[in-house]
């Protein structure tokens, strides 16, 4: 299976609020949300989803009311608009790498297989991984592994890392993994998968890459329309968190003189939306997924 999607029912279910809307799935991947939203629209509704990835071109849907679009879901309002589209009901992400970009072992995503250092969800672009332990400074270096990595030793990762390049240059995935041999066998598997998520973000600029399709989506939302989305780590559920508080991403917005604020969204739910026990059972990618619904009023 390409993607075994997410919180499938509980996302759909607090999406689709009118079967003859319009829709869009920012993470189409393998289709799994996008065919179980058209399965929920009506012969008058309409689905736009974007994937940059090619890969993800190959699950295209053969359905009058679907549209696939191959870009960046930063690039949502300005694509949209290329369809004649200003307004939608609901807007779906999921974020994250998906299942089959992590078992094609020559994208370099996974800890588990040796593999060029790569990590670019769209290959075409220029900056990838190899690019970014290879050349990046060694303050760059450990700014991202601390901010996007949150880890504690991120100067001594990156100082061993401009040390072992200078005698021989990091190709691989299990390249890199041998810089770090001295890690004990119970934490290196926590410790690497921080390490790849840094580089994975750098790579790909996710967290700026969400902030800009948040706000976009907000945009383009109807009153009263939705936005679902689903994140994997704590970096992204943070900023998802705070916009649908807020509309902001740090600080605090104006308060008028009796302490209140204008709000971009009402939520669903106050807390986060989980995986079931059963789900996680099942696949195993759902355990760290939490779910976040707004409400545009």
């Amino acid at each position: 299976m390409y993607h075994n999607p997410v919180l499938l029912h509980e996302s759909i279910d607090a999406l689709i609020t009118n079967p003859d809307g319009i829709y869009v799935d920012v993470t189409f991947g393998g289709g799994g949300h996008s065919r179980e939203i058209l399965k929920r629209l009506s012969e008058k509704g309409k689905l736009y989803s974007f994937d940059q990835d090619l890969d993800a071109l190959n699950n295209n849907i053969e359905d009058e009311r679907f549209t696939l679009i191959n870009q960046n879901f930063r690039f949502l309002e300005n694509s949209l608009l290329m369809y004649g589209v200003s307004k939608v009901d609901g807007v779906l992400g999921d974020l994250g790498v998906s299942s089959h970009q992590f078992d094609a072992a020559e994208r370099g995503f996974s800890t588990r297989s040796d593999a060029p250092l790569d990590m670019r969800m769209n290959t075409m672009q220029g900056l990838d991984a190899k690019k970014v332990i290879n050349d990046y400074e060694e303050e760059q270096l450990a700014d991202l592994f601390y901010y996007y990595g949150e880890l504690r030793d991120a100067r001594k990762l990156a100082r061993e890392i401009v040390h072992h390049r200078k005698a021989k240059k990091i190709n691989t995935t299990e390249d890199l993994k041998k810089i770090f041999s001295y890690i004990p066998p119970h934490k290196q598997n926590k410790f690497f998968a921080q390490v790849f998520q840094a580089i994975r973000i750098e790579v790909n600029q996710e967290l700026d890459v969400l902030k800009e399709m948040l706000q976009q989506s907000f945009n383009v939302l109807k009153k009263d329309g939705r936005l679902v989305v689903i994140s994997y780590h704590s970096l992204e559920d943070r900023l998802v968190k705070r916009f649908l508080k807020n509309g902001m991403f740090e600080g605090e917005p104006e308060r008028d003189i009796y302490g209140n604020y204008t709000k971009a969204f009402e939520l669903l739910k106050s807390k986060a939306i989980i995986p079931t026990v059963e789900e996680i059972e099942q696949n195993s990618r759902a355990r760290s997924a939490k779910m976040r619904v707004g409400i545009k009023v």
